[in-house]
């Protein structure tokens, strides 16, 4: 049983160290081509790994300054809220005694 959440946890690691070059301030977005809603959803979801990032590169950013606006935030809340409060990977049902 421990080496099932050994390799889950060694691939779900691999695949946020692959997608870290799609965080914001990566120099993907600029001013003639912002980021927009899916790429707000997208920086909801990678929001943590983009903060421990920002802690060794600085430009990297948990957020997107070149954005079409209101479209891109909605993503971004919406990826943040169901992401991180609304969905958990793993439910314990308490069992109530008789």
């Amino acid at each position: 049983m421990k080496v099932k959440y050994g390799l889950v946890s060694l691939l779900i690691a691999g695949t946020v160290l692959s997608l870290t070059g799609c965080v914001p301030g990566d120099g993907t977005n600029t001013v003639n081509h912002p980021a927009g809603f899916f790429w707000g959803i997208w920086h909801g979801w990678v929001a943590p790994v983009s903060l421990i990032i920002g802690i060794f590169k600085p430009h990297i950013r948990v957020y997107e300054a070149l954005n079409t606006g209101w479209w891109y935030d909605a993503g971004f809340y919406i990826a943040v809220i169901c992401g991180f409060g609304g969905v958990s990977f793993r439910r314990r049902k308490k069992v109530k005694p008789d």
